[in-house]
């Protein structure tokens, strides 16, 4: 069992962009809920505590997640005010903290441990990176040596960081100890007017903590906001089970 390990499941989006009224959670690849995908796969690992976060009418998705734990986003105000939402759920929490997606089911039990154990180097914040054919949208990883310095998203992104290859998966691994005390220091002084869980890297070095990435293949973080790149899940998911 995996103690003094936790993480927060993002799952408070909708499924409007796949033009469906189940919440993207509980869109279904490979026959169950996307979000099942990514439960067995930490439940499996023995994680110490889950914690989901939904929306307020996510009661399909608390029902699904159950026995696990959960809170609600009452405004989707970004990334950022996601994880802080699970703040009271892990009051006393020390441990090292996972935060994923609902929309990434394929991620595997050795890659998430990969993350955590980077946490044993002396880094306080941890990414996931990878490596697309096409980088375009995604944010880049501004690396030095080992260190990551920081998270530039595509629009903000100078020529140079363009030139970057690896990019942001989203998904993140935290000393629990220092995590919501960042997240109290993101701002939502964007154009959205949201709180980015990006941020984090910056505001960690500036706290003179240390970040860092490890990189997955393209395919393992793959996500899905439309119903064709959930049928290309399904696929990967097929692969997978015949390899």
């Amino acid at each position: 069992m995996n103690k003094n390990v936790a993480a927060v499941v993002l799952a408070a989006g909708k499924g409007s962009r796949m033009k469906s009224d189940l919440p993207k959670a509980m869109m279904p690849v490979a026959g169950k809920p996307m979000i099942r995908h990514i439960l067995d796969t930490l439940d499996a690992m023995g994680l110490e505590k889950i914690v989901v976060v939904t929306s307020p009418d996510g009661e399909l998705v608390r029902k699904e997640i159950a026995p696990h734990a959960y809170c609600i986003q009452d405004k989707q105000l970004g990334t950022g005010h996601a994880v802080a939402c699970a703040k009271d759920v892990l009051k006393g929490f020390n441990g090292k903290i996972l935060v994923v997606y609902c929309d990434h089911p394929i991620i595997t039990q050795e890659t998430f441990s990969r993350a955590l154990n980077k946490l044993d180097e002396g880094y306080s914040v941890v990414v996931l990176g990878f490596t697309p054919d096409d980088a375009l949208r995604y944010g880049r990883l501004k690396m030095k040596g080992d260190e990551l310095e920081r998270i530039v998203e595509y629009k903000d992104a100078s020529d140079e960081e363009k030139a970057i290859r690896f990019c942001n998966s989203g998904v993140m691994a935290f000393d629990g100890k220092v995590l919501f005390d960042i997240l109290s220091e993101i701002k939502s002084n964007n154009a959205a007017g949201e709180f980015y869980l990006t941020d984090a890297v910056e505001i960690a070095r500036k706290k003179g903590l240390k970040c860092s990435a490890i990189e997955t293949s393209a395919e393992e973080v793959a996500g899905a906001n439309t119903q064709e790149e959930l049928a290309q899940l399904e696929i990967y998911l097929q692969h997978r089970k015949a390899g």
